[in-house]
Formats: C-alpha cells, sequence, structure tokens
C-alpha cells in the first residue's frame, strides 16, 4: 500500500475524522474526510464529527477552535510548530488595552487568531461572514463602531461595506501570502490572461481588492468558479493551495496564479507522512504530543464568541 491508502486505514481502524483546509498540500485533500474553509470546518468540527479522534490538516488556531468546540473529543495536529504569522499581530493583553481606550465598543476578531486572544473579544468572523458579523454585533451593541482585528485588508473590505467606523486593531496587521500581492501582479495577470476572471481574497490589498472581478473567502472563490463559466479561466489571487484543488476538481478549466510567490509554508508542514506519524501514535505515549488542548479557562470565553460567530452566520 502507499501512504495514501494506509492513512485511510488507519484512520477507519483508529476512529479519526480528518479535516483539512484548502491550503494544505493537495495529497491531504485526497485523504481527508472534509475540506473546507474556516468556517466551514468550524461548523463540520461542531456539528458533523461522530468520531472521538479529530486530526486538523491545517495551521494551529484551526485545531485549537476545534478544540474549544469539542472539549470531549480529542484533538490531533500534525505539526504543532504550523502556526499563522497573522494570528500573533495581536494578543489577547493587546485588546484589553484597546478597551480601555475604546469602553464599551464591541471587539471582532478574525478566526485566525489564538484562542486566547479570542477569549477577550465579543465575537469571530471568517472572511465569508465578516460584513454580517460586523452589522449585527454593531446593532446588538446599539453603536456604529467597532474594534476589528487583526487583518488590516479584511478591515477594509468590511469598512468599504457597511456604515460602520472600523477600527483596525493593531493596524498593521496582515497574512504575508496574501498582503504580497501588488497592482503591478494584476496588470501582468490582465496583460497575459486579458479575458480571465480575476478571484481575491479579501485579505488581499485594497488596490488588489478594487481590480478584482469578484473578492470572497476560499469556499466563495469556488463557488464563483461553479457557477460563472469562463473559458478565457480564472485568475487566482491567495494562497497556492487553492488553485491546486480548483485544478484537481475542474480539469477542464483553466486557473492562473496571480502570484507564484504566495504559498503559506505553514500549511504545506501539513504533510502525508506527518498524518500518517500522528494516526501511528494513537493511543501510544507518543500521542500527546500531537494532542491539542485548549486550557478550560480559555475555552469556556473563547467558545462564547466562536458559537456567538457561528449562531450570527
Amino acid at each position: 500500500m502507499d501512504i495514501s491508502e494506509k492513512i485511510s486505514a488507519l484512520k477507519t481502524e483508529k476512529g479519526v475524522t480528518i479535516l483539512a483546509h484548502y491550503y494544505t498540500p493537495l495529497g491531504v485533500h485526497k485523504i481527508a474526510d472534509r475540506i473546507g474553509d474556516s468556517l466551514g470546518l468550524s461548523k463540520i468540527a461542531k456539528n458533523e464529527v461522530e468520531t472521538d479522534y479529530i486530526l486538523f490538516a491545517g495551521v494551529l488556531f484551526m485545531a485549537e477552535t476545534a478544540s474549544v468546540l469539542n472539549p470531549a473529543k480529542i484533538i490531533l495536529s500534525p505539526d504543532k510548530s504550523a502556526g499563522c504569522p497573522l494570528a500573533n499581530f495581536l494578543s489577547g493583553d493587546d485588546i484589553e488595552k484597546y478597551k480601555e481606550k475604546y469602553p464599551n465598543i464591541p471587539v471582532v476578531v478574525y478566526v485566525n487568531t489564538t484562542a486566547e486572544t479570542k477569549a477577550h473579544t465579543d465575537i469571530c468572523c471568517t472572511s465569508s461572514n465578516a460584513v454580517k458579523i460586523a452589522e449585527k454585533i454593531a446593532e446588538e451593541f446599539k453603536t456604529d463602531t467597532i474594534l476589528f482585528g487583526p487583518d488590516k485588508n479584511l478591515a477594509s473590505y468590511v469598512r468599504n461595506r457597511t456604515n460602520l467606523n472600523i477600527i483596525s486593531i493593531p493596524g498593521r496587521g496582515f497574512c504575508p501570502r496574501h498582503n504580497l500581492f501588488k497592482k503591478q501582479d494584476v496588470i501582468n495577470a490582465r496583460k497575459d490572461h486579458p479575458k480571465a476572471s480575476l478571484i481575491v481574497h479579501p485579505e488581499s490589498p485594497p488596490e488588489v481588492q478594487e481590480m478584482a472581478d469578484y473578492i470572497g473567502s476560499t469556499s466563495g472563490m469556488i463557488n464563483f468558479v461553479e457557477e460563472h463559466e469562463n473559458d478565457s479561466g480564472y485568475i487566482i489571487g491567495t494562497e497556492i493551495g487553492l488553485m491546486e484543488h480548483l485544478i484537481w476538481k475542474n480539469p477542464s478549466k483553466n486557473f492562473f496564479p496571480l502570484n507564484t510567490k504566495s504559498l503559506c509554508e505553514n500549511m504545506k508542514k501539513i504533510t502525508l507522512e506527518k498524518i500518517y506519524s500522528t494516526l501511528k501514535s494513537i493511543e501510544t505515549p507518543e500521542e500527546a504530543k500531537y494532542q491539542v488542548k485548549v486550557p478550560s479557562n480559555i475555552a469556556q470565553k473563547a467558545l462564547l464568541s466562536i458559537d456567538k460567530m457561528i449562531d450570527y452566520s
């Protein structure tokens, strides 16, 4: 058997559900039970997983979210060093300082944050529901101002689509993979593929968003491709893993990267070999090094923010 077949056999034997994010390597998609973006996987982890074990193929904050939502389950990460640079821009202590400066103003944080950060907030959001969440929490607090972090580009996206005063915290946060997109990338791509549809993620800089045919989350971009036929193809402005997924699922369509350097090294740490090692560790002393368990005092507070996001979505 090759490693994919070994993984499939072992996850069945051990009773493990594998959840994978679109940005992980394509081989991981092919052995996963479910593939999704942050919101989709959060809902699946909470409502649709029946096994005692969840192996989360994604960066660490995603496994933390699964732990918060499923305190009775064992959450495994194949590589706990797979962090998220964006999440590192904002801590719980940072939020408390902003709360002192802006009392009684609701705090919305992107799901791309640590559980510790989420525990200090009123509600989470994802790129797919950020506008709705911002409007709903502002209505709940009867205010036209919200604190929004840590991604400055997503904050700009929400600001441009609401009548709210969006205060970006810390004001400099960004995803290195999406923030590298530049106006010149769009100019070059349009020159090479003039009739292709440009679809980009809202973590991209505002000047890139303004030039796009569609702006949306990873799942939104997939839906756009499925619903909008374009024989000239699609220029993909997000982490390169999504383009690989789109090519796999749509072999007759043409896809072009907006920038070939948009590769998340941390997502690519989640390999088939590491997944296999994680599965083999179950019910051995080695299992502990793969477990992700958010302390209960943090998890209880973070859960309020995550649950409210899911309820409002």
